[in-house]
């Protein structure tokens, strides 16, 4: 997908530079489920300090995508058409590994009776970039979004799903979220 990411930043004397200019470290296309982009831009653990300044790059540092309590995350994910993952070539025991590496504290809350399905404790802001997706939720409703649509998903069971010939893209910012 290779996703320019330009991020601005305070220097220590209080003005505005830029700090990066380019891929995210952590953007990483899928060798076993070809057409499958993951692209995390950006991530914050807790509340933003804009007191002091910011010269580092949480994607830099592996480690959870899952937002914690108070943080966020922002990322952008392309979905292959789902025939790559119902063709009788894609291999689950290569595929898996890698979307674990791709988004480590995110693949593990999927469930593998229901191919997709996963709940985060988290609030997404979800806007369709690019293409079709559809949004199943687990009484089995669904709804197709388009190109432009927005989802707020708050903390609930749901799969995304492209019955499409095309990708799909996907901008999505977790808000990490209190459960109980």
């Amino acid at each position: 997908m290779n996703i320019r990411r330009v991020v601005t930043a305070r220097n220590a004397a209080g003005k505005s530079v830029f700090l990066s200019d380019g891929i995210s470290p952590r953007e990483m296309a899928l060798q076993h489920t070809p057409g499958f982009v993951s692209s995390p831009q950006w991530k914050i653990d807790g509340s933003p300090d804009l007191a002091t300044p910011g010269n580092t790059d949480p994607m830099a540092a592996d480690g959870t995508l899952l937002a914690s309590v108070g943080g966020s995350v922002f990322w952008l994910i392309t979905f292959p058409p789902d025939s790559v993952v119902m063709s009788p070539d894609w291999k689950p025991e290569l595929a898996l590994p890698e979307h674990g590496k791709a988004a480590p504290g995110i693949a593990e809350r999927f469930e593998p009776d229901h191919p997709g399905m996963h709940t985060t404790p988290t609030v997404d802001y979800v806007t369709v970039v690019k293409g079709t997706v559809v949004l199943e939720l687990d009484d089995g409703k669904s709804v197709e979004l388009h190109q432009g649509d927005t989802v707020v998903q708050q903390g609930t069971r749901h799969a995304w799903r492209n019955p499409t010939s095309e990708p799909v893209t996907v901008s999505v910012v977790m808000l990490g979220a209190r459960t109980a």
